[in-house]
């Protein structure tokens, strides 16, 4: 830390890097004391006017056009790596040598190569107390968080099927300028981009995955119009009569078995028209199912057989103080108040800065991942990808090593 305060930084001010922005703006207001200052100092973008607006927005000290000024920085501590999936080695690997904390957003690259040199710039930077971890922002969401302990606690028993689907729409005008977003090989679009959210959440019902099955990768539109200007989030704009391959998924599908029993069916797309942000899940087990609709995510849907017939059937819990993250994690914490993905983002924001102040972790505001955790999150995708070549073959997915 810079004396006793902490410096915080944002590289990327798109649409997530608002986000974080906006999650570190409002982190020291919930959970309580006991953070230090908490300094925001810089958002870091090549499009300056995209770089002030966002600083001037969310209360930062200034703006860079460059990741290097936020790296040589003596008055940043603590870095949100919020860019294109490709950049983020290098971008990582300069600010963990220079000595600064980093949350990157997932995926933890495009290359596995990437991710694994990432990995091990991280437990080199660990052994001199610098941090790496990775944002899996709706592991903070207080209904897949209460699905989770609902599954692990043995409440529900035995699972037997996750079955889950992440639908967006921002691809689906065939019109909508090429980025990014659209290159990449196989399983590098809507699959790394929300499938790798839906597969993490799929994890925490179900334990590591240990097979991928049945994969299939499709793209719906082949070729997108080149934009006139920058291309921003999932914004669209101007665009020419140019156009330009698209090179990885709108769609994708498949099946996963879980290295401790049960299975699951997972799907995900860009191109549901309608569908501007549906995450929903549902876990069947022995003894019961819940299912979340990230739609409405002050609720979750509970079944419990219990063995009164005459009333079974699903029962609606309003979220409150009593679920994860809720108590002191928003600003009106009684039930039936809105919560919503934004709110995933202060949660793990506030974490972050937990563990660089080094405050003792508490069970309801757990650390973020680390980067093996996001590793192991891009082998699973790269199974999906490799089974989906393999005409749906079975691909096993490399098991996740303890933590020591």
């Amino acid at each position: 830390m810079s004396g006793n305060s902490i410096g915080v930084a944002v590289i990327g001010a798109g649409m997530a890097g608002k986000a974080h922005a906006a999650g570190y703006r409002s982190a020291t207001a919930v959970y309580g004391p006991g953070l230090p200052d908490v300094r925001l100092v810089s958002i870091a973008d090549a499009y300056e006017p995209l770089a002030e607006d966002t600083a001037r927005r969310f209360g930062f000290e200034r703006h860079d056009t460059s990741w290097q000024a936020i790296a040589a920085a003596d008055d940043i501590d603590v870095v949100s790596v919020v860019v294109a999936n490709a950049l983020h080695r290098e971008i990582v690997e300069s600010l963990l040598a220079a000595g600064k904390h980093v949350l990157c957003e997932k995926p933890l690259s495009d290359a596995l190569a990437d991710a694994r040199a990432m990995v091990a710039a991280a437990d080199t930077a660990a052994e001199r107390g610098v941090l790496g971890r990775i944002g899996l922002t709706y592991l903070r969401s207080p209904g897949i968080a209460l699905l989770g302990e609902l599954v692990r606690s043995g409440r529900l028993g035995r699972l037997i099927n996750v079955d889950g689907a992440y639908w967006t729409d921002y691809a689906c005008d065939p019109d909508g300028p090429i980025s990014w977003r659209f290159k990449g090989p196989a399983g590098s679009g809507a699959l790394a981009d929300v499938g790798s959210h839906l597969t993490y959440i799929a994890e925490l019902f179900g334990g590591p995955v240990a097979t991928v099955r049945g994969a299939t990768l499709h793209t719906a539109f082949p070729t997108r119009p080149k934009p006139l200007g920058r291309v921003i989030g999932h914004e669209h704009g101007a665009v020419s009569d140019e156009r330009d391959a698209v090179e990885n998924d709108d769609v994708a599908g498949f099946f996963v078995d879980f290295a401790g029993g049960g299975t699951g069916a997972l799907q995900v797309s860009r191109v549901a028209a309608g569908h501007p942000n549906t995450l929903k899940v549902e876990v069947f087990c022995e003894r019961g199912s819940a299912a979340f609709d990230f739609r409405n995510p002050g609720q979750v849907q509970v079944v419990l057989a219990d063995g009164d017939h005459a009333l079974g059937g699903p029962r609606t819990v309003t979220l409150g103080p009593d679920h994860p993250y809720w108590r002191g994690g928003l600003a009106m914490d009684a039930p039936g108040v809105g919560i919503g993905q934004n709110d995933g983002f202060v949660f793990q924001a506030r974490a972050m800065l937990e563990e660089v102040a080094g405050l003792r972790a508490d069970e309801s505001l757990p650390r973020n991942a680390d980067f093996a955790d996001g590793l192991h999150n891009m082998e699973l995708i790269d199974a999906v990808a490799r089974s989906a070549v393999a005409g749906g073959a079975p691909v096993d997915v490399p098991s996740l090593l303890p933590r020591s």
